[in-house]
């Protein structure tokens, strides 16, 4: 294909002229640019590779349809279309799935075993003797472009929401008028389009509307729009519609930036879309230089290049006359090539009736064509036009059913969606609207010119995906006929063509091969997205904190005077340990003197979601394995919530402060879950009015005293609250006043040691720290932070729910039958713990395990490990190790196949390639009798 450059080109400023690589090779542009436009008229011919036989592949196409050219820009945007990106100067652009180049690809060899790796060749190849001896190879192989992992992904990307009375997707001459019609009448419009001005087929194809140009007419419609309020988005794409008239939408921002994201959600929505031009089936229809009619009228007028000197315009319909006649006065030599043997012929141009294109000729690019008369003639370039597809996509996408149109041989809307309605060419209407012409139809005079069993040649369906009619011929031989089976046997229309070039050629063929009519074979899902979007668009700013944002302690100050070292805990940010020292040491230290004396404890993350009302009991026994109305008020009570397939949800502390009044002390890291389990429970099976959920955790601190001088210390307070353990004995609350603030105090321990926690409000937090570190000095109080608590909790055999857990574990595996065996009501989950599965023999089951090999700590994650007909398999893994400072040794928790009832077998552990061995012990290595809670 030997194109050049014209004066014209409406897009570009020819004032800044630019240069950019691709594949190393300098090419020249002009600002406005695509970098399609750009390297075609530079004369770069061979834009990629295709996917599956590396054949040679330059451009189809002038926007979203493009199957052909995606390309690599440095600065990381990776699988871009070039003709959706703006040419900048001194970017660097490299071809995909070629290597070193585009021109030299060193894998074109695979071309040659084409007959050996057609359709799902990998199937029936690669299962003999074992997929994974293949798999590495194939997936170093396996996809187009390549991520550059040394640079770093935008780090903000923003999201709009957007409420309109009337969205209308598409700004050519429907859109813009429905769009106009609209903000006329006073609603709130929002147009978008994926152009980087309105006007759609306006800004390359001739009309006059209302007495002025047709480019002319659509810049003067957006200027009225803005002016009226309407919201006009330009270089944005609607990617698709979700439930209740959500739409997604994609705006570029800027060249390198991450895309903006719009959710907008409409009242009613208009589709004008627009439609595809399809390729004509011919034999070796994908070799560069042979493009679509259209996308060769955009390039000339649009960007001022001819797409070749010697032009064949292979045509089914009078559309493609005017790309014909326009390449003429711009100085190609144009020969027409009607299928239609009555088509009116305009003067001047060449054009030979009733014969069709037989086959592209040449090597690498287009040089000529043979004609169904056995006709040769010479061309660099193939304009081909087989009708043009309306973009139905989104319709679809709004659960939409289509209709066939024989009169255009294409799919249109059938039964109207409630608050969607399609305009223009995406209905099948490709003139003007009569609004604005005074003529509502235009007949395409189009003759079928569907592809053919037993061709000759390779005749290319689907150039994305590198699928022949040859493949499709082969799914029907093997029984793959429904059109759903054609797209995954043949990869068809998949990826991110999603069939808009490819589809309705397929779906012919089938109906060819199998005797049927095309919409009786039927149409393939269209998802979203309409075309890709960056993942950073889908992420926006919610990545990093911003995202999962850190929370705080109210007495993070505090902590950070006495030399609090942070780390990030259930997404709170926590003290691990308290410096200045070695980590190991300062832990170790801690959890030492935590039994020894009295510690403090900064517990304000513990969840505190209040449950009131009138059926909060009969509420909380449905959502607890445990019993729970039971539960006197002032007492507390340990128990597990379940998700519905009967799996360890979470644990802790049910505190009962009245009869209609309930505390329910969840993990610090599941706070938010646990509440909108709770939220979701309630509003499904009780009365609103019955019972109200608070999630009261950050309006609370909860301050935790622990350590056999746990009691001498909260004596000390001077607190105005029966704390003797007749009135305040294990798992029972208190409350009252202290210094003139409302404060519970709670009998609960997470250490095994008596402990106090004294939740008051968050504000109150630090003159509470204060009060207790002044007492403290007494009694040589230390800090506690997270690390030595989770020492001291696995010396007890306490569990951490997602550590000591998996997305299996259920309560029997603890050890806890009872519930299940005696409770009258139903409860969550409770139904998935009578199953098959929940009975098994072998179930991993919680227990501790003790080092017998002399070598130290087990490592966290070492899998237990049996030899079956000479193969290792796992029977659990270690879910905790420590070194216990008080019994001088390491401990160890883990899961277990029939661990509790394996009580002193030695089983076998490996990690990493080291082998280990340890004995099945209780879980609880200190205070088995549990006295220390009562000291």
């Amino acid at each position: 294909m030997t194109a050049w450059r014209t004066e014209g080109g409406t897009a570009l400023d020819r004032s800044r002229p630019l240069s950019f690589t691709f594949d190393g090779r300098t090419v020249e542009g002009f600002a406005g640019d695509t970098l399609a436009s750009a390297l075609l008229a530079g004369g770069v011919r061979v834009l990629g590779r295709s996917f599956k036989y590396h054949r040679p592949r330059g451009l189809w196409g002038a926007g979203v349809e493009e199957p052909n050219a995606l390309v690599d820009i440095a600065g990381g945007m990776p699988n871009t279309r070039a003709t959706l990106a703006l040419a900048a100067h001194g970017m660097t652009v490299r071809s995909v799935n070629a290597e070193p180049s585009a021109q030299k690809d060193r894998h074109a060899f695979l071309d040659a075993f084409s007959r050996f790796i057609p359709a799902a060749f990998y199937y029936k190849t690669f299962m003999f003797p074992d997929w994974h001896l293949f798999e590495p190879r194939i997936r170093q192989m396996a996809g187009l472009g390549t991520v550059d992992a040394a640079v770093d992904a935008p780090a903000f990307a923003e999201q709009v929401n957007r409420h309109c009375d009337v969205l209308v997707v598409g700004a050519g001459p429907s859109g813009l008028l429905a769009a106009r019609t609209a903000a006329r009448a006073g609603k709130r419009v929002v147009l978008c389009d994926d152009g980087r001005e309105a006007g759609g087929s306006l800004l390359f194809r001739e009309a006059t509307i209302e007495g002025r140009p047709g480019a002319e007419w659509a810049r003067d419609v957006a200027a009225e729009l803005e002016q009226a309020g309407a919201l006009v988005l330009t270089g944005t794409t609607a990617f698709g519609i979700y439930d209740h008239r959500l739409v997604g939408l994609s705006q570029k921002v800027a060249e390198g930036a991450s895309d903006r994201l719009w959710r907008v959600r409409a009242a009613s929505i208009v589709l004008a879309t627009g439609a595809i031009e399809r390729p004509l089936p011919f034999g070796d229809n994908d070799l560069p230089g042979v493009m679509s009619t259209e996308a060769a009228l955009v390039y000339l007028r649009r960007f001022g290049v001819v797409s070749g000197r010697r032009i064949v315009v292979a045509t089914n319909n009078g559309l493609a006359y005017e790309t014909a006649l326009a390449l003429a006065a711009a100085g190609a030599e144009v020969t027409v090539v009607d299928y239609r043997a009555d088509a009116p012929v305009p003067a001047g141009l060449r054009v030979l009736k009733g014969v069709t294109v037989a086959a592209a000729l040449g090597r690498g690019t287009v040089t000529g064509v043979r004609l169904s008369d056995g006709t040769v003639m010479e061309a660099d370039a193939v304009l081909a036009s087989g009708g043009f597809t309306p973009t139905v996509h989104l319709f679809c996408q709004a659960q939409g059913k289509l209709d066939w149109r024989d009169d255009i041989l294409a799919f249109v809307p059938g039964r109207p969606v409630e608050g969607v309605e399609v305009v223009g060419a995406a209905a099948g209407r490709f003139a003007l609207p009569a609004a604005l012409a005074g003529d509502a139809a235009q007949d395409l005079g189009i003759v079928a010119a569907w592809p053919k069993p037993g061709a000759r040649e390779r005749v290319w369906i689907d150039l994305q995906n590198d699928v022949t009619a040859k493949d499709v011929e082969l799914a029907v031989r093997e029984n793959f006929v429904s059109v759903e089976h054609l797209k995954r046997y043949t990869t068809l229309g998949m990826a991110t063509d999603q069939g808009k070039t490819s589809n309705v050629n397929g779906l012919a063929l089938m109906a060819e091969l199998t005797g049927r009519r095309i919409p009786a074979v039927g149409t393939t899902t269209y998802r979203p997205p309409f075309t890709p979007v960056p993942f950073a668009t889908f992420a926006g700013a919610r990545s990093g904190t911003r995202m999962n944002p850190l929370r705080r302690l109210p007495l993070e100050r505090e902590h950070r005077a006495d030399g609090a070292v942070f780390r990030a805990y259930g997404g709170w940010l926590r003290p691990a340990f308290y410096g200045p020292g070695e980590p190991d040491e300062c832990i170790q230290a801690e959890a030492k003197a935590a039994r020894e004396g009295v510690a403090l404890f900064d517990g304000s993350p513990l969840g505190k979601i209040e449950v009131i009302g009138p059926d909060a009991a009969r509420f909380l026994d449905f959502i607890y394995y445990n019993t729970m109305s039971t539960l006197a008020p002032g007492r507390c009570r340990y128990g597990f919530i379940l998700t519905e397939g009967g799996v360890v949800y979470d644990d802790g502390v049910l505190v009962r402060l009245d009869e209609n009044r309930f505390v329910v002390s969840c993990s610090s890291s599941h706070v938010a879950g646990v509440h909108g389990l709770l939220e979701e429970w309630r509003q499904d099976r009780f009365d609103k009015r019955r019972v109200f959920i608070h999630n009261a955790t950050a309006e609370m601190a909860t301050l935790t005293v622990t350590g056999p001088r746990a009691r001498d210390l909260m004596e000390a307070l001077g607190l105005d609250l029966p704390l003797d353990d007749a009135s305040l004995p294990h798992m029972a609350v208190v409350s009252g006043l202290f210094d003139g603030m409302a404060v519970r105090i709670a009998r609960v321990s997470f250490t095994g040691d008596r402990s106090y926690e004294i939740s008051v409000p968050a504000d109150r937090a630090a003159a509470v720290w204060a009060r207790l570190r002044q007492a403290g000095k007494a009694f040589g109080a230390s800090l506690l932070g997270l690390e030595a608590l989770m020492i001291l909790r696995a010396e007890k055999g306490y569990i951490v729910v997602g550590k000591d857990t998996d997305g299996t574990s259920r309560p029997m595996d603890f050890g806890l039958t009872a519930p299940l065996e005696r409770k009258k009501v139903e409860f969550l989950g409770r139904r998935s713990l009578v199953t098959e599965d929940a009975a098994r023999p072998d179930r991993r089951q919680f227990v501790g395990l003790e080092a017998v090999d002399g070598l130290g700590l087990l490592p966290t994650g070492a899998h237990g490990v049996e030899r079956e007909a000479g193969k290792q398999r796992s029977t659990g893994y270690v879910t905790s190790s420590y070194f216990s400072p008080v019994l001088q040794k390491p401990i160890a928790l883990g899961l277990i196949e029939r661990g509790l009832a394996r009580m002193g077998d030695i089983v076998e552990l490996q990690h990493l390639r080291e082998t280990r061995r340890a004995r099945i012990v209780p879980s609880c290595a200190f205070d088995e009798s549990g006295s220390r809670l009562h000291v």
